[in-house]
């Protein structure tokens, strides 16, 4: 699945876009954390998932391999 990194997550994981294999939100959390390490895995504490553009709070729903998912830390302005 791809993968798209905002703000603090970015940063974190020094990248915007990644790709990954995982079944739902809480392998895909792992996954990132493996690949990118402790300062990615504080950010992803706060963040929320979209999947496909829509806010997903199940961590265990199933993830579509087809899936575009973005991880949006909390940020200020707008």
């Amino acid at each position: 699945m791809n993968v798209r990194l905002f703000a603090g997550a970015a940063a974190a994981a020094n990248c915007k876009e990644t790709t990954a294999e995982a079944s739902n939100i809480t392998d895909l959390r792992e996954a990132l954390s493996q690949a990118f390490g402790e300062q990615l895995t504080h950010v992803m504490s706060a963040t929320s998932f979209l999947v496909n553009g829509t806010v997903t709070t199940d961590q265990g729903a199933a993830l579509p391999e087809s899936a575009t998912v973005d991880i949006l830390p909390p940020f200020a302005g707008g």
